[in-house]
């Protein structure tokens, strides 16, 4: 028998899987040409030109692309999916514990969701934020 766990969530955590992908490569958008991932030199000429060149509209517009899908699906959520989704960012950011959910969810439930995909999507780290989330809570 197992134990039985603090947490039960309303959105599917496959779902949030998807969002993860999504958030991870809005984050990474500019540089998801580069095979190893590296940081690049950008050379510049003597008057002080940068030569580098990028096709910025193509890698720009994918981006966008990316974060329209992901605005659009956060804003499907009802309202205590996207409150879970809020309480897991802030477990993966450390602000609760995994036995601090239900706190965390009330919390995020009075919030309101009318933001959230603004909210979310202003983090840098959303990807890595809901991944450890769920690592935390062990979904």
């Amino acid at each position: 028998m197992q134990p039985e766990k603090e947490w039960d969530l309303s959105i599917d955590p496959d779902t949030v899987r998807l969002f993860i992908l999504k958030a991870k490569a809005i984050s990474a958008g500019v540089n998801e040409d580069y095979e190893d991932g590296g940081d690049r030199e950008v050379e510049f000429d003597g008057n002080g030109h940068d030569t580098h060149q990028h096709d910025g509209l193509a890698e720009e517009e994918s981006e966008n692309l990316t974060e329209i899908e992901l605005r659009e699906l956060i804003n499907d959520l009802n309202v205590d999916e996207a409150a879970e989704l809020v309480a897991l960012v802030w477990l993966g950011r450390g602000d609760y514990e995994a036995g601090e959910w239900q706190e965390a969810v009330s919390e995020a439930l009075q919030r309101g969701n009318k933001r959230t995909a603004k909210y979310l999507l202003g983090m840098p780290l959303l990807g890595d934020y809901l991944e450890s989330g769920l690592d935390a809570l062990g979904a």
